[in-house]
């Protein structure tokens, strides 16, 4: 599986690269809350015509939401934005820092 990689794109390119990754035949997409383009992200997958269950979606935690509340507070906030109800494969984005909160 190929996977398109959005780490620092621009919010005006980021939608557009997403939507030629999956023209293209990339199926796994990689973003995360600190790349502040969840939402690009989430309009490229809901305008590609391409149905969400064969596309594989990650998504990192920042470091500032760990803790309980706070994540699931974020995960929720990017399934909103992302447009989608799941997310394939959600991380701790530097998980070795904050170790004992990012794991409570």
């Amino acid at each position: 599986m190929i996977c398109s990689i959005v780490y620092q794109v621009s919010k005006d390119e980021c939608e557009r690269r997403v939507l030629d990754a999956l023209k293209v035949g990339y199926r796994h997409l990689d973003t995360a809350q600190s790349y502040f383009n969840e939402k690009e992200v989430g309009n490229a997958i809901a305008n590609s015509g391409i149905p969400r269950e064969v596309i594989f979606l990650t998504t990192k935690v920042w470091i500032e939401y760990y803790g309980y509340e706070e994540t699931k507070a974020s995960v929720l906030d990017s399934l909103r934005k992302l447009k989608t109800n799941y997310i394939d494969l959600m991380l701790l984005h530097q998980p070795f820092i904050g170790l004992i909160t990012a794991f409570i």
